[in-house]
């Protein structure tokens, strides 16, 4: 004797939210979607279905793992970003929707000059800065690097995901590491970095999904959180070619602190504030 399918994710939902899961019932459709592999249509035309036992019970363990606090896309392996699909696991950080719009003005930024654009996406992570770049960006090329050898193993699988071998390349190294003392220093036309912004004392007050099963390298931003935002400002400029941009996602409320950075370091001419959906500040573009 089996379970209907409208019965045991309405269960599976319960249990979400028993747990303090926010989002429990779009976590225990995607969840059934992954381990059933059907689309939304084919989750509807299964509702009436019936389950045999052994099958709802491996869907239920999957919930209890996602109920244990580990995040939904660990489970998945996926996430969509810039209407790509990204492969992630607990090596790199989750991509944000905040950071679309990191991606977004970049973008803009490499259409408007019309001509071939080299980037830099500085601690890629996942991959998901760069390779959106490059995927959505027919004149730009791309070249990614991060300081974790795996993160770069991911960022790589995704590139290939979506044919761009040719498009990107990739360097391991802390920040600007990978191109210091090279003969002929390699320069771009454009540096996007989402570093590391949490202060070091909160990070124990973020969610267990967050704080148990994201790297802390992607997390810590130092006893203020600016750490990174020192180091990118103060090197960049030897990096960017003449009319250079960087562009750097913050935190919500360290805008003008890191506009200051730039300031007391004499580096940047011009800083513009972005927006992002909630009407906070979210990216700076130098240049």
């Amino acid at each position: 004797m089996g379970i209907y399918v409208k019965d045991v994710v309405p269960m599976a939902e319960n249990q979400l939210k028993r747990c303090g899961k926010e989002e429990a019932k779009l976590d225990a459709e995607l969840i059934f979607r992954y381990f059933m592999n059907v689309d939304k249509m084919g989750f509807f035309k299964l509702w009436g279905t019936e389950l045999d036992d052994a099958t709802a019970e491996r869907y239920l363990e999957l919930i209890d793992v996602r109920a244990k606090g580990v995040p939904l896309q660990h489970i998945t392996g996926t996430q969509e970003f810039m209407g790509l699909t990204f492969s992630v696991n607990s090596d790199v950080l989750i991509p944000r929707q905040d950071t679309e719009v990191l991606v977004t003005e970049v973008i803009q930024i490499i259409r408007d000059r019309k001509k071939s654009c080299t980037v830099l996406d500085l601690g890629c992570g996942s991959g998901a800065i760069g390779v959106s770049i490059a995927r959505l960006c027919e004149n730009a090329k791309v070249t990614l690097t991060d300081i974790s050898s795996k993160a770069i193993e991911t960022a790589k699988k995704n590139a290939k995901a979506m044919g761009l071998e040719k498009k990107v390349s990739f360097e391991q190294g802390y920040l600007f590491a990978p191109f210091e003392g090279r003969f002929s220093r390699d320069k771009f036309d454009i540096i996007v970095s989402n570093p590391p912004y949490i202060k070091s004392d909160v990070i124990h007050t973020l969610q267990v999904e967050v704080r148990e099963h994201e790297p802390l390298l992607a997390l810590d931003g130092g006893k203020d959180g600016l750490d990174f935002y020192r180091s990118i400002l103060e090197n960049a400029q030897k990096y960017l070619n003449k009319s250079g941009v960087l562009a750097l996602e913050i935190g919500h409320d360290q805008a003008l602190d890191v506009a200051q950075i730039a300031k007391k370091l004499h580096q940047f001419d011009d800083c513009k504030f972005i927006k992002d959906l909630a009407g906070k500040d979210r990216v700076l573009i130098f240049s």
